[in-house]
């Protein structure tokens, strides 16, 4: 490292032998330099440059706290008066007392360096959330997701509430029911309903939601462990935990037949919500499940169905070989779908990291990764 002093010396003695007569190349390597070396050193107006690397020595600034100083600062925000109160709320009281010893960034920086930057006073520190178990869905009937959405009554501010149940396999709507308001006992008819109409009794059952009120009802918990279901939570005030439910909910207020003015009745709302149903079950081709329909995917009619697909498209290369680049689309069925899968953080403890490994909620078979839930 050449301190700024000696690189203006330097360059003034080799400025002094070339006009003299020598040569720069030879003058520089007398001093043991290299010529790009002067040349890096020079700005364009000729004067010689700071020294730019990190690891460069540099003269300490005039401003900077001296170890005296800094003690002061934490010795001040460790008396009894302040020892409970941020940096930000020591200096105006300091100035009120006519003294002055560092700025607030100043007093946050030393405290930092001294490890004494944490929060003071009661108030609890902030403190991450482990997320919620991982669960896979090798087939249906292993992992369900439900939820309770509004629905716009016939006057503005008064609403119905859908119910609804959806296998996370298939995205098959497995039960749904529409209330004119939100209880613990109408969500455990629900459940018994839809594991009633899948026979889903013997095989180990998760259901996941939301904190709500209804999903944690003593009701629903007694009807849950008398049906032999896990439940599964997502974190407090974290909505993409239950992804599979409310991408669902967006499917259903987005298609054209929505009624934007609200249904006058309750029984004109389940009438609705019986057409999407069998709409979304039997007609609607999901995207993340290979563009099958949710019952052709919940009967394992999917295979099949892709297989031919993918018949069609080997014929048409076959057919027309120059119009493909490459392999034809991808017509393989997904395999196992995750509740809330660890990310690839995890191993680094980043954010979102899960502390327990995933746990499959059906048979075995081999992990596919997550699959998209958009509806």
């Amino acid at each position: 490292m050449t301190p700024a002093q000696d690189r203006q010396h330097i360059a003034a003695l080799i400025d002094e032998a070339t006009a003299a007569g020598a040569r720069q190349t030879v003058a520089c390597a007398a001093l043991g330099l290299s010529p790009r070396t002067l040349q890096r050193w020079r700005d364009p107006t000729g004067g010689i440059r700071e020294d730019r690397r990190p690891c460069a020595d540099r003269p300490t600034p005039a401003n900077k706290l001296n170890e005296e100083e800094r003690d002061r600062i934490v010795a001040t925000c460790n008396v009894p008066e302040f020892a409970s109160l941020p940096p930000s709320q020591i200096v105006p009281r300091l100035a009120d007392q006519g003294t002055y010893i560092a700025s607030e960034s100043s007093m946050y920086r030393v405290l930092r360096e001294r490890g004494q930057n944490h929060r003071r006073g009661r108030a609890r520190p902030p403190s991450r959330r482990k997320p919620p178990a991982s669960f896979e869905a090798t087939g249906p009937c292993q992992v369900w997701s439900w939820d309770i959405t509004w629905l716009p009554g016939p006057v503005a501010g008064t609403f119905f509430y859908l119910y609804l149940i959806v296998d996370i396999f298939s995205r098959k709507i497995v039960g749904w029911e529409v209330y004119d308001r939100e209880t613990t006992e109408f969500a455990a008819q629900v459940l018994r309903r839809a594991i009633l109409a899948e026979g889903c009794h013997a095989s180990p059952l998760v259901l996941h939601a939301d904190n709500g009120s209804p999903m944690k009802g003593a009701t629903m918990k007694v009807t849950m462990e008398r049906l032999g279901v896990i439940a599964s939570f997502s974190r407090p005030r974290v909505s993409n935990d239950n992804p599979f439910s409310e991408a669902l909910f967006r499917t259903c207020k987005y298609t054209p037949n929505w009624p934007t003015r609200g249904f006058a009745t309750i029984e004109e709302a389940r009438a609705w919500v019986q057409g999407f149903a069998n709409w979304y079950n039997t007609e609607h081709r999901h995207s993340a499940i290979r563009f099958v329909t949710p019952d052709q995917r919940h009967r394992g009619e999917d295979r099949a169905l892709l297989a031919s697909r993918h018949q069609v498209y080997e014929l048409a290369r076959a057919a027309r070989p120059e119009r493909w680049s490459g392999q034809t689309r991808n017509w393989h069925p997904i395999g196992s779908v995750w509740l809330n899968p660890e990310r690839p953080e995890a191993e680094h403890r980043g954010h979102g990291a899960a502390d327990a490994l995933p746990q499959k909620a059906g048979g075995g078979g081999p992990m596919a990764g997550p699959t998209n839930c958009a509806a």
